[in-house]
């Protein structure tokens, strides 16, 4: 109990802190990120506690719904997402702490930012619908502010628009999940939803419903809409919290409702989650892969990870319909490493990100590079993150993707036929997604920050103040250790496991060293993140030694080699679309219909030659842009109603009560 008291008094002084941020100026704003750092620091420790100790509190305030007031609940489950947005929290709040108070549009988004941060935590604590349904909300609403801070720009505004909009439809179908959960008796309370077995078609219509009310936070595809378009719009440190962050408070529901509130699943479950994740892994790296600006580059990169997540949370489903509790285990804990991992890597590259943009005013990866010179820590850091999100060993991306691989190779011993054959394709889906990652982020680092200077922004760029180098510092460090220390982290998460699938992995300890990492046994599952570590830095200096030894003692100097080009201008080097073009051409043609037409000038004609590239999205052209056309037309023609006679209108009224009698008459 006292956890949760500590847990709700920081959460009530981030509310506090927003509205007092409301009300004051000037410096006076800066105490939000403080205020927020340290709210973040006492969550983050209440959590850790609760999650190895495995225990549970509970409380009911006399507020909220009559009859049902508050309920909130702090178990394994919620704190273990509560560690993975309260890191996230620290690390955007130390960036914030520098960022420069005449430009960064600080008073429109302190008080909404401590006030984001504390929705988010409240959603964690929630223990009935009501309570989570207003949380969520007010998530919603508060990021909404948040992306729409720089309001004079459209392209700010048309993100914030369509983002609210996919809210809305996401708050719709929780409650219509939430709604079916309760039952024909109503009870509100997550307690009571536990001791109800929905039927059979009432459950698939509430599986529908979390996918998409997840879904549409999450970033699934087709709902992934407006993530491409309000993550850059945002300021950096909100973008990080929106995209390493929110977008896991998004798969904790979906884990709340679909493994705690729904019951036992049927095998059948897993097909949607891991369908739609398949499908959104590959096709945000193909997003990503081809894109030219570097924020809206890492939004893609956060649909294809959460497609990952749901892939390992569909497997899961599916063995623990089978009752193969430990390679449910496997895939939870795929799962779960992943969702901590990707927002500490995301947030990484999303501050750099930011770094960047302060430091040169692009974000256009044609406009950048040479930036490793001039910003040579944030370079850095980004690399790190840059190598964790391509999943390379032994940095944290490696573990949670190994573990799901591991999960996928156990998935044809699942005994239905769509499961059982669907495996290998699922296997070489996420393998190709993992080789695309790679090819996405060499491409952008290499652009970004190699090369010589493509602009004279970059030319003039210069490194992060000191507070959020330490915020891309400490990111950069967890990256490493949660590599190399993976078998701790899966150790703790033995009471998220048991507590959603009932069984957890191999004791810590079972195999060769104290950090090996063993998914089912250790005779043919076992990851040594140090052993690995140590064997890459033997070889990588032995590489050097040989090449030192087997070379030329006398400096030889001599010209670079120029590619046939030897004109120094920056124009004669790589872009990010000559990176892209190779891939374009293999998958973009049937992913998005991409043809490339070439506008020669004829002879004479002083006029530059320009490549056009076409490209179709067809997710938005189906779910959203004919979708809108049909309900333009439709209100065009409604729109004649409005000028109708008082004897036309009485006829309406008059059919439309026939007709509400005879419905009723049948029905009745």
């Amino acid at each position: 109990m006292l956890s949760l008291y500590a847990s709700a008094a920081a959460l009530g002084a981030l509310a506090v802190a927003a509205i007092l941020a409301a009300t004051m100026r000037g410096g006076a704003l800066a105490l939000v990120y403080p205020a927020s750092a340290a709210a973040a620091a006492v969550l983050g420790i209440v959590d850790l506690q609760v999650l190895l100790g495995g225990g549970v509190d509970t409380a009911h305030l006399p507020v909220g719904l009559p009859t049902i007031g508050l309920h909130l609940r702090l178990d394994a489950l919620s704190a273990f997402f509560g560690l993975v947005i309260n890191g996230g929290v620290l690390a955007a709040s130390l960036y914030g702490m520098g960022l420069d108070r005449a430009t960064e549009l600080t008073p429109r988004v302190e008080p909404l930012f401590a006030l984001f941060v504390a929705a988010m935590n409240l959603v964690l604590l929630a223990d009935d619908a009501y309570a989570f349904l207003f949380s969520w909300e007010l998530m919603s609403l508060a990021s909404w502010g948040l992306v729409i801070a720089r309001h004079t720009d459209p392209e700010c505004r048309r993100a914030a628009h369509l983002y609210l909009v996919m809210a809305a439809i996401g708050t719709v179908a929780l409650l219509f999940a939430f709604g079916g959960l309760a039952g024909q008796a109503g009870g509100y309370a997550f307690s009571t939803m536990r001791n109800q077995v929905p039927q059979p078609l009432v459950a698939a219509l509430i599986l529908l419903a979390a996918l998409v009310g997840c879904g549409s936070k999450g970033g699934l595809i087709p709902l992934h809409a407006w993530l491409p378009l309000a993550h850059p719009a945002a300021p950096s440190h909100v973008s990080a919290l929106m995209s390493g962050v929110m977008t896991k408070v998004a798969i904790y529901c979906f884990v709340r409702i679909v493994f705690d509130l729904l019951g036992q699943p049927a095998w059948w479950w897993a097909l949607p989650p891991i369908v739609l994740g398949t499908l959104t892994a590959v096709l945000g790296l193909l997003y990503a892969v081809l894109d030219g600006d570097l924020k809206r580059v890492l939004a893609y990169s956060t649909i294809e990870n959460v497609g990952v997540i749901f892939v390992a949370l569909g497997l899961a489903l599916a063995f623990r319909a089978n009752g193969q509790d430990g390679a449910a285990a496997v895939a939870m804990a795929a799962a779960l490493l992943h969702c901590l991992n990707h927002s500490w890597f995301k947030s990484l590259l999303f501050l750099g990100a930011g770094v960047v943009l302060h430091a040169t005013g692009r974000r256009d990866l044609d406009g950048l590079g040479g930036l490793i010179r001039r910003m040579p820590r944030t370079a850095a850091f980004f690399l790190v993150g840059a190598l964790s999100i391509a999943a390379l060993p032994p940095l944290n991306g490696f573990v949670s993707e190994w573990l799901l691989f591991q999960a996928v190779m156990a998935a044809p011993g699942l005994p239905q036929a769509p499961l059982h054959f669907a495996s290998p394709a699922i296997g070489a889906m996420l393998a190709l997604a993992a080789a695309l990652a790679a090819a996405c982020f060499v491409r952008v680092y290499g652009t970004a920050f190699l090369g010589r200077p493509r602009s004279a922004e970059a030319a003039a760029a210069h490194d992060a103040p000191l507070v959020q180098q330490v915020a891309l510092g400490g990111l950069a460090v967890l990256c490493v250790l949660g590599g190399l220390l993976g078998s701790v982290l899966a150790w703790a998460l033995g009471p998220v496991l048991v507590h959603t699938v009932g069984s957890a992995l191999p004791e810590e300890g079972s195999g060769p060293t104290v950090f090996s990492l063993i998914a089912f046994d250790p005779e043919r599952s076992i990851y040594d993140a140090p052993v690995i570590a140590l064997f890459v830095l033997i070889a990588s200096l032995a590489t050097v030694a040989v090449v030192h030894r087997l070379s030329a003692r006398r400096t030889r100097r001599g010209p670079a080699w120029d590619c046939g080009f030897p004109d120094p201008s920056p124009l004669t080097q790589y872009t990010a679309s000559s990176f892209a073009q190779p891939l374009r051409r293999v998958y973009g043609r049937t992913a998005f219909a991409a043809r490339e037409t070439v506008e020669m000038p004829p002879p004479g004609d002083g006029r530059p030659a320009r490549l056009v590239v076409v490209s179709v999205d067809y997710a938005w052209q189906v779910f959203y842009a004919l979708p809108g056309r049909l309900v333009l037309r439709l209100s065009e023609r409604l729109n004649a109603l409005q000028f109708l006679t008082i004897r036309r209108y009485l006829a309406l009224m008059f059919a439309a009560l026939v007709i509400l009698l005879s419905i009723a008459a049948v029905t009745s």
